[in-house]
């Protein structure tokens, strides 16, 4: 066997197991010795809503006319206690992100959206601000294991209380804040230094075992008079059982996020490596409130990787009463875009992206604190390149064509309501979603692991 030549093609064969991103990897903890740590979701290919086809409406199922006849999108959340359940026109919501993560002009951007499209937006973790409490008709004030900023006159203030155990990105693991994004005001309301990096605790100090979630519940119930109503939101890993234990723990509403989740800061070994996709947590969470006979007394809104109408309408074929946007919030914002809006003109980003060491589209350096289109940021310039009016103008735009996509297929399929979307409506187009989904391959009756051929 002779010596390979430079020529041959296998001298320039990039292995499989050490491709390059393995090796820049391998190379970077060698040098260094730190794992990275990055914002957004996973960058990986992963089975999503986009291997699922809608079976619209044809001879033997009638659809609607879209001009003529209405589909309705009201949507019902924490029906089964709460004295006063959320009532919102879309089924389309805005994620917790937090004042931290986030500037608060962003905060406002996001509240007055909302409240234009009759839907809610979320605190997240650090607490309450005012411009988001002022610009926000319907707001979901989170509880999470940092307890940073938590306020009883704040939770009183609320619409509706969510239980954060577990956020996609990052189950199983607390949040992060790089202390340059921990400026004054941020740090004042956190009860943290300026500038120090902030881990959050990854489970609640006020519980080791689900009697321990009730009580909790119960105490939140009773602090704002059974009044609101009370979410439990889980990373998605184990859901079947973890969706139980929250029902029976006295959810109203329970909230499961997948993987392709985003997050402000984490360590990327999380974002691509634990938790299940949103496709499998969903049909999973789907057969546990199914099995207990509590689907449709207990609501579900299921988040991570929600980014069009198509989405959304397969998440409510699937059994989810709502969904929750983050990540596609903030690219609707002006996030991973190449220029910001100030002074009455669009001003180039593209020297700001070179600076952190990326480009537009290829951005995921939240965590930095130095976003070039003033979104992840608290730096008192930066913060000013986003323009509330504008973003909550672009927000609006952009759930209003969700919505509208999302009712043109349930026409499609003959709903006169997005609700009554079903799974009887869709298929699978590769043999790994539906098997995840539990929906037949496309062309066939058979189900991976369930029917026949």
């Amino acid at each position: 066997m002779s010596a390979s030549h430079p020529d041959r093609p296998l001298s320039r064969e990039e292995s499989a197991g050490y491709d390059r991103k393995v090796l820049d990897y391998i190379r970077g903890a060698a040098a260094h010795g730190l794992y990275e740590i990055r914002g957004l979701g996973a960058k990986r290919a992963l089975p999503s809503f986009d291997d699922l086809v809608f079976l619209a409406g044809s001879a033997t199922r009638y659809p609607l006319e879209g001009y003529r006849e209405k589909c309705t999108t009201k949507t019902v959340l924490g029906t089964r206690y709460a004295k006063k359940p959320i009532v919102l026109d879309i089924p389309i919501t805005f994620a917790g992100m937090s004042f931290g993560s986030l500037s608060a002009r962003v905060k406002e951007s996001l509240g007055r959206a909302a409240t234009e499209l009759g839907t809610s937006t979320t605190t997240g973790d650090g607490g309450m601000t005012q411009e988001e409490r002022r610009s926000s008709k319907t707001l979901v004030y989170q509880c999470l294991p940092s307890r940073y900023g938590f306020n009883p006159d704040d939770l009183r203030s609320a619409d509706a209380i969510e239980v954060v155990i577990g956020q996609g990105a990052k189950p199983g693991g607390g949040g992060m804040l790089l202390g340059q994004k921990v400026n004054p005001r941020v740090a004042r309301m956190r009860t943290l230094p300026e500038g120090i990096d902030q881990r959050s605790a990854c489970r609640h100090p006020d519980w080791t075992g689900p009697d321990d979630l009730t009580i909790k519940i119960e105490e939140l119930r009773e602090i704002t008079d059974w009044e609101k109503p009370v979410y439990v939101k889980v990373g998605a890993t184990r859901t079947y059982n973890d969706v139980k234990l929250a029902v029976h723990s006295g959810a109203d509403v329970v909230v499961v996020d997948g993987m392709q989740g985003g997050t402000a800061a984490t360590q990327t070994v999380f974002i691509e490596h634990v938790g299940i996709p949103t496709l499998a947590a969903l049909r999973q969470a789907v057969e546990a409130l199914e099995e207990m006979d509590m689907r449709g007394k207990v609501q579900l809104i299921v988040s991570g990787g929600i980014r069009t109408g198509a989405d959304v309408a397969k998440a409510l074929a699937m059994g989810a009463d709502a969904v929750s946007i983050g990540q596609g919030a903030l690219m609707a914002m002006g996030c991973n875009g190449s220029s910001w809006f100030g002074g009455g003109a669009h001003h180039d980003a593209t020297a700001d992206y070179a600076a952190i060491g990326t480009a537009p589209g290829f951005c995921h350096h939240c965590h930095t604190g130095k976003c070039p289109v003033g979104i992840t940021t608290q730096d008192a310039e930066l913060e000013l390149r986003l323009d509330p009016t504008m973003a909550a103008r672009h927000l609006k735009n952009y759930f209003k064509t969700m919505t509208m996509e999302l009712t043109t297929v349930a026409r499609a399929c003959g709903k006169s309501n997005v609700h009554h979307l079903e799974r009887e409506d869709l298929v699978a187009l590769t043999i790994e979603a539906a098997a995840m989904a539990k929906l037949p391959l496309a062309g066939t009756n058979w189900i991976p692991g369930v029917g026949h051929l």
